[in-house]
């Protein structure tokens, strides 16, 4: 299931409850942006606790030093909202799965020529199903594409049939207040969907 779980302002006190109703839910990537509260230590006990089931890692990494903060937790993920390719070479280099965020075709081939592994079309709502397409008629077909920002049940299918391969997923699946149950209830709607929508 390509479903990436966007956990912004995760505590570390919160992230193993709210990872564990996570991967009972399905999803089996989670990331935690680097902007969260002392988001090292949620990646590091994610990991510790789930790393076996759910690729774990980052989002909203920036630099290459930001990268190599990562690698040591033992995460395999490094999620990014913009396209340097000195962050996704430093995560290749470190063996972990780059996910750079694209707009437009020329920063998509430019994440691609830097061995990007697939691509984070960022903020999804902006480009549109019609712009996904758009971006695909051009992309290499087996380049995998997923939609951050703006994803819900109810348009999974639009983007689906757009073309994309996955979706991150931010507030859809996780606020800050939201209690363990809250999460699980969201987790299972987006699966739901993405069974339906497939």
């Amino acid at each position: 299931m390509n479903l990436v779980a966007i956990l912004r302002g995760i505590t570390p006190d919160d992230v193993l409850e709210i990872g564990k109703v996570l991967v009972e839910a399905g999803i089996n990537r989670i990331e935690v942006p680097l902007n969260s509260p002392d988001p090292l230590i949620s990646i590091r006990k994610l990991q510790e606790a789930f790393g076996e089931q759910a690729m774990i890692g980052a989002g909203t990494v920036l630099t290459v030093e930001q990268v190599a903060q990562v690698a040591e937790t033992g995460a395999r993920l490094i999620v990014s909202p913009n396209c340097n390719p000195a962050v996704i070479r430093a995560s290749k280099e470190a063996g972990m799965t780059s996910f750079p965020g694209v707009m437009t075709p020329t920063e998509a081939f430019v994440a691609i020529d830097a061995g990007a592994d697939a691509l984070k079309l960022f903020p999804g709502e902006l480009v549109g199903p019609i712009g996904l397409r758009a971006m695909k008629a051009v992309l290499p077909r087996e380049m995998p594409l997923y939609a951050v920002g703006g994803v819900t049940p109810a348009n999974m299918a639009d983007w689906l049939a757009a073309g994309a391969t996955g979706f991150g997923i931010g507030s859809s699946i996780y606020k800050p207040d939201d209690s363990a149950q809250i999460v699980a209830d969201k987790a299972r709607r987006l699966v739901d969907a993405w069974n339906v929508a497939q």
